[in-house]
C-alpha cells in the first residue's frame, strides 16, 4: 500500500494505492468508501481486491473537512448525536458533484501510474460510495466499464443527482446489491432503479441480499460474514468479466 496526495479543485486529497504482488501492470478500480470513512476495515477491502489482481485506488473523500481519526462504526453510528455530527461535518461536503470533480483528478493521476494498465477501469462503492459509483459510471462513461454498488442509498430518489436519472448516460455493466433491511433502498427504489436501467438499455443486475445496511465492512455492527463473501463472489466475477486481471509486463 502506498499513499499519495492528489491535487483537486478543492484541495489535496489523500489517495492510497493497493497493488497486487509482483511487477507489471494491472487493470484499475476506484473504491469509493462508505460513510464512516477511511479506516482499517476499508483498507482490508481494498487489499483483498488487490490480491484478486487489480490496482485499487482509494481516495479519502472527506479531505475537505480536515484530518480525522479513524471512526469506529460501532460507536459513532449507533449514537444519534455522534452520527448526526459526523454526517454534517464529513459526509455532507462529499456531494456527488464534488466527488466527480475529485474523480476527474484521480483519473488524471491514474493515467500517469506505470502499474495501472491503460484502458477502461472499474468502480465499486459501499453505502454513500455505492451511489457515487453509479454517478461516476454516468459521468465518465468512456472510462468506466463496470460499476458495483453495495448497500448503497439514494439510488432512485427525486433528487436531481439520483443515479437512476442518469441511466441513459451509462455504458458500464452495472451491479447493485441492496440490503433486505434498508430504508435508504427499499423495494420501491429497487424497482425504480431497475426500470430506469432497463429502459436505458444498460447491462445490469439489481438484487437484494438477506442482510442489513452496511453488511460488508468487517467493523460494522451489522457485518454479515456469509453475505460479505457473497459480495466478493459477485464483485470479482464482475471485474473478471469486464476488466480481466492478468498482469502484463
Amino acid at each position: 500500500m502506498e499513499r499519495f496526495e492528489v491535487q483537486t479543485r478543492d484541495g489535496v486529497c489523500p489517495v492510497w494505492l493497493h497493488k497486487p504482488a509482483g511487477g507489471g501492470s494491472w487493470p484499475a478500480v476506484i473504491l469509493y468508501m462508505d460513510g464512516p470513512g477511511i479506516r482499517p476495515a476499508v483498507h482490508r477491502i481494498a487489499d483483498k481486491l488487490a490480491q484478486a489482481g487489480y490496482v485499487v485506488v482509494l481516495p479519502d473523500l472527506f479531505y475537505r473537512s480536515g484530518a480525522y481519526d479513524p471512526v469506529d462504526p460501532k460507536v459513532t453510528f449507533v449514537d444519534p448525536a455522534l452520527k448526526a455530527a459526523h454526517r454534517e461535518k464529513y459526509m455532507a461536503p462529499a456531494t456527488p458533484r464534488a466527488v466527480m470533480s475529485d474523480t476527474e483528478a484521480l483519473l488524471a493521476f491514474m493515467d500517469g501510474r506505470p502499474e495501472i494498465r491503460k484502458g477502461a477501469i472499474g468502480v465499486v462503492g459501499y453505502c454513500m460510495g455505492g451511489r457515487l459509483a453509479l454517478v461516476a459510471a454516468a459521468t465518465f462513461p468512456d472510462r468506466i466499464t463496470a460499476a458495483a454498488s453495495y448497500h448503497g442509498g439514494g439510488l432512485a430518489t427525486d433528487a436531481p443527482s439520483s443515479p437512476h436519472l442518469m441511466a441513459d448516460r451509462m455504458k458500464a455493466r452495472i451491479y447493485v446489491a441492496g440490503a433486505i433491511e434498508d430504508a435508504n433502498f427499499d423495494d420501491a427504489m429497487k424497482e425504480r432503479l431497475a426500470a430506469a436501467l432497463q429502459a436505458a438499455g444498460v447491462d445490469h443486475m439489481v438484487e437484494t441480499y438477506p442482510a442489513r445496511h452496511g453488511w460488508v465492512p468487517d467493523d460494522t455492527p451489522v457485518h454479515n460474514p456469509a453475505e460479505a463473501e457473497h459480495h466478493w463472489r459477485t464483485l470479482t466475477a464482475l471485474f473478471a468479466d469486464t476488466l480481466g486481471k492478468d498482469a502484463s509486463a
